[in-house]
């Protein structure tokens, strides 16, 4: 069963494409561009739709999803967890 997906896997962020993760699952991330599944384990709960890190983001690190810079961390997230707007703001303002 694939949990997440993202495009690239230089991508930094993938997105929850089922409902109910719960933290401590084992998730299978697919690799849209590569047609490749990997492996990671969900540190926090992940509602469907929203982001998980796909590896740790440090403050001031860029965000990449769909191969494309969305923003910039603001609170320091490990691989697995949660990344959304406590830990991820728009670079516009």
């Amino acid at each position: 069963m694939i949990h997440v997906v993202l495009h690239d896997a230089a991508d930094t962020v993938a997105v929850a494409v089922v409902e109910g993760i719960k933290a401590g699952a084992d998730l299978t991330a697919w690799i849209m561009d590569d047609d490749r599944t990997v492996m990671l384990t969900a540190l926090d709960d992940i509602p469907m739709g929203h982001k998980i890190a796909m590896a740790d983001l440090a403050v001031g690190d860029t965000v990449i999803k769909y191969g494309v810079d969305i923003g910039k961390v603001v609170a320091n997230a490990r691989r697995g967890q949660h990344a959304h707007v406590h830990n991820i703001k728009t670079k516009r303002w």
